[in-house]
């Protein structure tokens, strides 16, 4: 049966895009509805399978993205049997590397693929031994068509990082691993080597989506445009995305326009758009709308539209009181305003100064909770087998999470059967059942984990030591959330090692979130506090495209909240040669009748 949905729905350009018959490139405005479009194209896409050979494919930025399109479309009562989704990394996993390894020389007798953890470890082991002067992170690369791209090239070591990084791939190569920027490689390698495989996969897939596509690297397109332009117009295609958040440029992630998409793959792409804001009010979506990189047409629609909100600039405060400006900006928000503290965002351009930050404000306001970097007490490695199992042991079985904690088993189950565990007689819900009889009284989390780590492996019927890359998993995971917890510790915040504390990770949101702009992309909140807009961090320093990324990085930050935006950019804060950085540019520069400080003292 056909997927038919309610008339109210969708608005008139969501149902244009969704039913449109053929591909479509679709610009998304923030808060347009764009993952309600796409969840609802696939849920109409899977409804019309006719062969049980076929498959429907999303591409997903992120995990946390892919599971809230899968549990939108079983909502909508549309079996997701015949869906892959998820990231493009995994998708080169499941469908082009593991298939199709014997056919490419570096992977045909077997590989696994480095965690983060082991790519920082050797990488730092090579640099601290045979290259002194360079530093881990001046390796951090990526893959294009063309060959390895430095993320922040320094002209004057470039041929000593690419010796560092010659030497780390002839390592991995010696032991068959791959890492996670490998994976994209190998994959176009395959495509482009073997033809025969993008014919085939075109012949499985009726529709391939795409989320995020500003964020797509030139590397991914060309493995997908390869599988399209295989199905000469039997497999289509739907992107979705908005050039004007195109914040990954620091690594190879860039808008392709619809055009040069178009020829690349060999097809013909209606051009859509969502215009409709629904999140924000008409004067939050009026303030961001000054940093169109792109000309868009944006309008407020939504509950929020009329709501008189405060959008206020601080170039005063000092760095020195910049977090005490901060508590009072949440302070007076939650007890002024009535937003709720789990609707507070605080953002700011590096992961360095908001961890110390976090810190600060959980001393500075005890009464209210925070989801910040580094304070979960464990390691969050999504690839790390170990985390996706601790995924299930620290949730309760309820309806709300059945949708999750059965495609979290789903990938459970792969991993032991690509780790040589035979599981064959295993389902996803069987696997659930295992681990939702494993009862544990132990207070302490990392205690909890072992012993539900123990019990899980005998309820699954296998012995750790089974698998070589489960053991160096399993040591990986608690020697990694050993020194968070011991950090945490040593920074003065008590109580951590709880198991109450461990399963706040995988709960919903409560408390006051603190982020990256990169990671904030895609949420929402009633309320944004951005501190540091400075020229230099926003954008970086070393940012090729200056003005450009600025204008991108302020228009994300600028479109996350409903109601409330308050920008900061303190004096006094110092770069690495001890000089003052200044507001960022593209922010002074931009006119608009700012809310006075002493209106919200």
């Amino acid at each position: 049966m056909v997927f038919v949905w309610n008339k109210d729905d969708l608005n008139d350009e969501q149902v244009d895009a969704v039913e449109h018959d053929g591909s479509v490139f679709l610009i998304a405005c923030p808060g347009s509805g764009k993952t309600r479009a796409l969840t609802y194209k696939i849920a109409l896409e899977l409804s019309r399978l006719e062969s049980d050979r076929h498959w429907i494919v999303a591409i997903t930025y992120t995990h946390r993205a892919a599971e809230e399109i899968e549990e939108g479309i079983e909502r909508l009562g549309v079996d997701t049997e015949r869906l892959w989704i998820g990231t493009i990394h995994s998708f080169c996993l499941d469908w082009i590397l593991r298939p199709y390894a014997i056919y490419h020389n570096k992977l045909r007798f077997g590989f696994r693929v480095a965690d983060q953890h082991e790519t920082e470890r050797r990488l730092e082991k090579l640099c601290q031994g045979r290259h002194p002067r360079i530093r881990p992170f001046d390796c951090n690369y990526y893959f294009s068509s063309r060959g390895c791209q430095l993320e922040a090239p320094n002209p004057a070591r470039r041929d000593q990082i690419l010796r560092v990084l010659e030497e780390y791939w002839a390592c991995l190569e010696a032991e068959r691993m791959i890492d996670f920027e490998m994976i994209l490689n190998c994959a176009y390698e395959l495509i482009a080597n073997e033809p025969s495989i993008s014919i085939l996969l075109s012949s499985i897939f009726k529709f391939v989506l795409v989320d995020e596509f500003q964020d797509t690297r030139e590397i991914q397109y060309a493995i997908l445009a390869a599988i399209l332009r295989a199905g000469a117009g039997r497999t289509r295609t739907f992107l979705v995305g908005d050039p004007n958040q195109a914040i990954y440029g620091s690594l190879g992630g860039y808008a392709m326009t619809r055009d040069d998409f178009a020829a690349l793959c060999g097809l013909e792409l209606a051009h859509k758009s969502l215009s409709i804001n629904y999140r924000s009010s008409s004067r939050i979506v009026e303030y961001f709308s000054n940093y169109h990189l792109l000309a868009a047409n944006v309008r407020a629609e939504g509950k929020d539209r009329d709501y008189a909100s405060l959008v206020s600039f601080d170039e005063e405060t000092t760095h020195q009181n910049v977090e005490d400006e901060i508590v009072r900006l949440i302070r007076y928000n939650c007890e002024q305003l009535g937003i709720a503290a789990h609707e507070i965002c605080v953002v700011g351009p590096r992961w360095i100064q908001l961890a110390a930050l976090t810190r600060r404000l959980m001393s500075a306001l005890p009464e209210y909770s925070f989801d910040g970097p580094g304070m979960a007490p464990f390691a969050r490695d999504q690839d790390n087998f170990w985390f996706k199992v601790a995924r299930i042991a620290l949730t309760e079985p309820s309806p709300q999470l059945y949708v999750r904690r059965t495609r979290w088993a789903g990938e459970i189950l792969a991993e032991l059967c690509h780790a040589g565990i035979r599981v064959s007689g295993l389902s996803k819900r069987e696997l659930l059942r295992c681990c939702n009889s494993i009862q544990i009284d132990q207070d302490d989390g990392l205690a909890f984990l072992r012993l539900f780590f123990d019990k899980f492996c005998l309820a699954v019927g296998f012995e750790l030591t089974d698998s070589a890359a489960l053991v160096e998993h399993y040591e990986t995971f608690f020697a990694r959330s050993e020194a968070q917890i011991a950090r945490l510790e040593e920074a003065g915040i008590q109580g951590v090692s709880t198991i109450g504390v461990f399963r706040r990770v995988f709960a919903s949101r409560t408390g006051i979130t603190i982020s990256t702009i990169h990671g904030v992309k895609g949420a929402e909140f009633d309320t944004v506090i951005a501190f540091a807009m400075l020229e230099g961090m926003v954008p970086h320093f070393a940012d090729p495209e200056g003005g450009a990324s600025a204008k991108k990085l302020l228009y994300v930050v600028c479109s996350r909240p409903r109601k409330n935006l308050h920008l900061i950019a303190e004096t006094g804060r110092l770069d690495g040669r001890r000089l003052p950085y200044r507001t960022t540019d593209i922010l002074s520069d931009c006119v608009f009748d700012y809310d006075a400080l002493l209106e919200i003292a």
